[in-house]
């Protein structure tokens, strides 16, 4: 097959495919750009943005796991100001599409940022960070509580025209229910998941490994409970859904699409092999030839159990 259409959509936005470059694992994307060509990926979430520089936290901060990286950066960052006016033109020369993660330590701050990147040319979402296990303040205090996310979203909704993608931590009893919470709140999809809470120690000092004691865990280790989640939340809403959570290979963008992803993000697989972007799309290619696929969009949530009733019922 030659006519091959990789394309996606996602909340309204429409990505030539369906690889997004994880925030907080890409920099800022100019970081990439004299090694990858970043109009090739279907976009980049920024590393999360707050109103003001952030420190993040001393080091340690980053300790290797079993298929898998425990982080506790403390979402370090150079504040909204000097990523339009440093990172966001050399962006929009590319040509990329931009996902920009906000955070907030206040509900006023989510909603002064969408304010102010709105009217930045080149932005085209705003992924609402309210899911980092890292930080004590804001973020995470909303994304675990149902009317949280419902706020956040709704303040957001209501000052900005751009698409609304709120990304939701795998921390809680029951995702699809803050899912629910983010469709009714006016959500255009949701991302998921972020990082898991973990932790790690070093038993000959008997210390955390990490300074902030506790981080959160990506990498492979993670995906086939980010997997399920995805499924969960495919169920409950009809939103697009932004699957992520330790993709290392074409398959593993399969599976997710196929549990109901429309698109998917890339993460902890960038600091093993910057390059994985080309292997991925060339297996993405692969597979809808050899499945005679047209359009890759028709995999998502096309899960077949049929196979496992007939089993039970011929049993």
């Amino acid at each position: 097959m030659t006519d091959i259409d990789l394309s996606v959509d996602v909340g309204g936005l429409r990505l030539s495919n369906p690889l997004i470059a994880a925030s907080g694992c890409y920099g800022y994307g100019v970081e990439y750009a004299d090694a990858v060509d970043l109009s090739t990926l279907g976009a980049v979430a920024s590393k999360g943005l707050f109103l003001a520089p952030r420190e993040g936290h001393p080091p340690q901060r980053i300790v290797e796991t079993p298929s898998g990286m425990l982080n506790a950066i403390g979402l370090q960052g150079i504040g909204v100001h000097r990523y339009i006016a440093e990172k966001l033109p050399e962006l929009r020369r590319l040509g990329v599409t931009n996902l920009i993660n906000i955070c907030g330590s206040t509900l006023d701050e989510y909603v002064e940022l969408a304010r102010i990147l709105s009217d930045a040319e080149g932005v085209h979402a705003l992924e609402l960070n309210i899911s980092c296990p890292n930080i004590k303040e804001g973020g995470i205090t909303f994304g675990c509580s149902l009317p949280g996310t419902h706020n956040v979203v709704s303040a957001v909704r209501k000052v900005t025209s751009l698409p609304v993608i709120p990304k939701l931590t795998p921390n809680v009893t029951d995702v699809a229910s803050f899912a629910r919470a983010a469709e009714e709140a006016g959500a255009d999809a949701i991302s998921l998941v972020n990082t898991f809470l973990a932790m790690a120690i070093d038993v000959e000092t008997r210390r955390p490994k990490l300074t902030n004691i506790v981080g959160g865990l990506s990498g492979p280790a993670i995906r086939p409970i980010a997997v399920r989640m995805v499924y969960e939340c495919r169920q409950a809403v009809k939103l697009p859904i932004i699957g992520m959570g330790g993709i290392a290979n074409p398959e593993d963008v399969l599976e997710f699409m196929i549990a109901g992803a429309n698109a998917v993000q890339v993460g902890t697989a960038n600091f093993v092999d910057p390059f994985i972007w080309t292997r991925l799309l060339e297996g993405l290619r692969d597979y809808m030839n050899r499945h005679k696929i047209e359009r890759l969009a028709q995999i998502t949530g096309s899960l077949d159990t049929t196979a496992r009733h007939k089993a039970w019922i011929s049993s």
